[in-house]
């Protein structure tokens, strides 16, 4: 007897587009989190406001939020720039609303990580003769990405989870499936269960290979 009746394949592709979402909002979302930790890292008091502000933002907003936010916010804007309705794709909204919130997060890891390096070893580095781009990439940033390793994957794990709000939207991802599969057998437990065990599988996959980032971080960097 299939416990998933037949239902098992349809699963799967939502995993594998939950896992697409997650590496695209990623990428996308590390971006947006450089660009908030230059933005605050800034002399400059309106750009330093600026990142600020994004960060405060995003983070003091609930996710679902956010990518209500994108979805018909984003459908609204298009339809009065071009006169006529335009549906936004659900996937596409899906990285936007998803990268916004990882990057602000984002942007506070890192900034915290680059200010975590005490300021003797840029000023070691600077009597070396190294200027201050060598001495960024060559001393501060392999110290700070060290520092940021952890909390930055920790945050990855749960951007992987939050892929799951997009569902709400029409993305196909794998609680949008579990949502079909489900009223399609009334069997609601079984799906959501086997979904669980599917997040699980993801999440134990994520953090093995966090922590195999961090022993080899250790033994380069001389833990």
């Amino acid at each position: 007897m299939n416990i998933l009746h037949g239902f098992g394949s349809q699963l799967l592709l939502g995993a594998l587009a939950t896992v697409q979402l997650a590496l695209a909002s990623l990428a996308v979302g590390s971006l947006f989190g450089v660009i908030g930790c230059w933005l605050q890292l800034r002399q400059n008091r309106l750009l330093r406001g600026a990142g600020y502000l994004y960060a405060a933002l995003i983070r003091g907003i609930p996710d679902l939020l956010v990518v209500f936010a994108v979805y018909f916010g984003g459908s609204l804007t298009l339809a009065k720039l071009t006169g006529r309705y335009v549906e936004i794709d659900a996937f596409a909204a899906g990285v936007f609303a998803l990268s916004l919130s990882f990057g602000a997060y984002a942007a506070e890891i890192a900034r915290g990580a680059l200010l975590s390096v005490n300021a003797g070893q840029r000023e070691a580095a600077w009597t070396l003769g190294l200027s201050k781009a060598q001495a960024l990439w060559t001393v501060i940033l392999p110290q700070a990405a060290r520092t940021a390793l952890a909390p930055f994957g920790n945050q990855s794990i749960v951007l992987l989870k939050q892929t799951s709000i997009v569902s709400i939207v029409g993305c196909d991802e794998l609680m949008r499936k579990a949502a079909e599969a489900s009223g399609a057998t009334r069997q609601p437990f079984t799906m959501y269960l086997a979904v669980a065990l599917i997040y699980l599988v993801l999440t134990g996959a994520a953090t093995l290979l966090l922590e195999r980032a961090e022993r080899r971080a250790s033994r380069y960097l001389g833990a």
